[in-house]
């Protein structure tokens, strides 16, 4: 069997992880692969595998060149294969083999007030149009698979392959075994609205009211804060670099330190596919804080996690103050989290789907 993998979101973040998590274990068989994407990123790890093959491809998903101009030299590769696997839910225009793409959440038409209507219908688009093209979805939950069945329909399968964690903060939870704890509260994310950190800005600026003395850590870029978001600007910038302080663009060792050496992660998200830093969390040793909806819920339910009133900021300033003052210990990296998400589980049930339709078609 000859499997094309989409592989030009190698660096994304998201949809990265769950593509460089999945890769190893999906081309540890005897069938031949075709991993489209940058040479110089691809060849490091995959060059020595024989029965892979590194198609370069520069073309942007999601950009006009891939649905309308999408090099023949390429689709002649691709339509050699028996199939096509997306992490993301990009499908070129050209591909004529069965196509399996991923859909990792569809919050668009669940949180319409986060984009315009030209938007919304622009996405929306994508979504039917990787739907209609697909012989199967994959996706990172039940919660999300039950949102493409509300939207997209009930026509066309929708597995589950949850996401999991990259093998290194493994290795950096076994190289420091006993992390040096900060007085950090650590926030991962961007600035939409869905990912909550005007809630936590809030609830942080009551809590420092309060006597709190930790500072909030936000991993990312103030520059990257659009001029929408003026209201968020305004906190922080009354709130002083004593309090707050951004990263900036941080590297994967300096993303486990901050990550490894915080008090506490705080996810105060309205609306997640899977999410992912509070297990990266778990397995570097740090509390983690978050809000109760339903995904995290699925997700973390069971594991050493505190949850609060999603949305409601009087709610995480007060489970902020009580975790910190009791000092709760660091979480113990436990076998029943790295069973449940493991990429080498997640690529099984990828690679049984796409050998179960190729045998099915033959």
């Amino acid at each position: 069997m000859k499997i094309t993998i989409d592989c030009r979101m190698l660096d994304a973040s998201g949809v990265g992880v769950y593509l460089r998590g999945c890769l190893p274990f999906l081309i540890n068989s005897e069938n031949h692969y075709l991993l489209l994407g940058s040479p110089e990123k691809l060849k490091p790890f995959f060059s020595a595998c024989a029965n892979v093959e590194i198609i370069d491809c520069k073309i942007k998903p999601f950009s006009l060149s891939e649905l309308l101009f999408f090099s023949k030299k390429i689709l002649e590769k691709i339509n050699s294969s028996d199939v096509f696997f997306s992490p993301f839910f990009n499908v070129p225009r050209g591909i004529k083999i069965p196509v399996f793409p991923t859909i990792h959440d569809i919050i668009f038409p669940d949180m319409p007030e986060l984009i315009s209507r030209a938007g919304l219908a622009a996405r929306m688009r994508f979504y039917r149009r990787a739907y209609k093209k697909s012989q199967g979805i994959f996706t990172v939950s039940n919660f999300s698979k039950s949102r493409i069945e509300h939207h997209l329909g009930k026509e066309k399968p929708v597995i589950v392959t949850y996401s999991a964690v990259l093998p290194m903060f493994m290795q950096y939870r076994e190289k420091i075994s006993s992390p040096r704890k900060n007085e950090t509260i650590v926030f991962i994310g961007n600035i939409k609205k869905h990912k909550g950190l005007d809630i936590l800005l809030d609830a942080f600026i009551a809590a420092l009211a309060k006597g709190l003395k930790h500072k909030l850590v936000i991993i990312g870029s103030k520059e990257n804060f659009r001029s929408a978001d003026n209201a968020i600007l305004q906190k922080i910038d009354a709130l002083g670099s004593n309090s707050v302080i951004f990263t900036g663009f941080v590297s994967d060792e300096q993303l486990m330190e901050h990550i490894s050496s915080a008090a506490l992660l705080v996810q105060p998200s309205l609306y997640e596919g899977f999410c992912l830093p509070p297990l990266e969390a778990l397995v570097l040793g740090t509390n983690v804080l978050m809000s109760d909806i339903p995904v995290l819920r699925e997700i973390y339910g069971g594991f050493p996690v505190s949850f609060f009133k999603a949305g409601d900021a009087a709610a995480l300033k007060n489970a902020m103050l009580e975790l910190l003052s009791r000092e709760v210990p660091p979480p113990v990296m436990t076998g029943n989290l790295l069973s449940k998400y493991s990429f080498e589980k997640t690529a099984s049930i990828i690679f049984k789907e796409l050998i179960n339709f190729d045998n099915i078609q033959e």
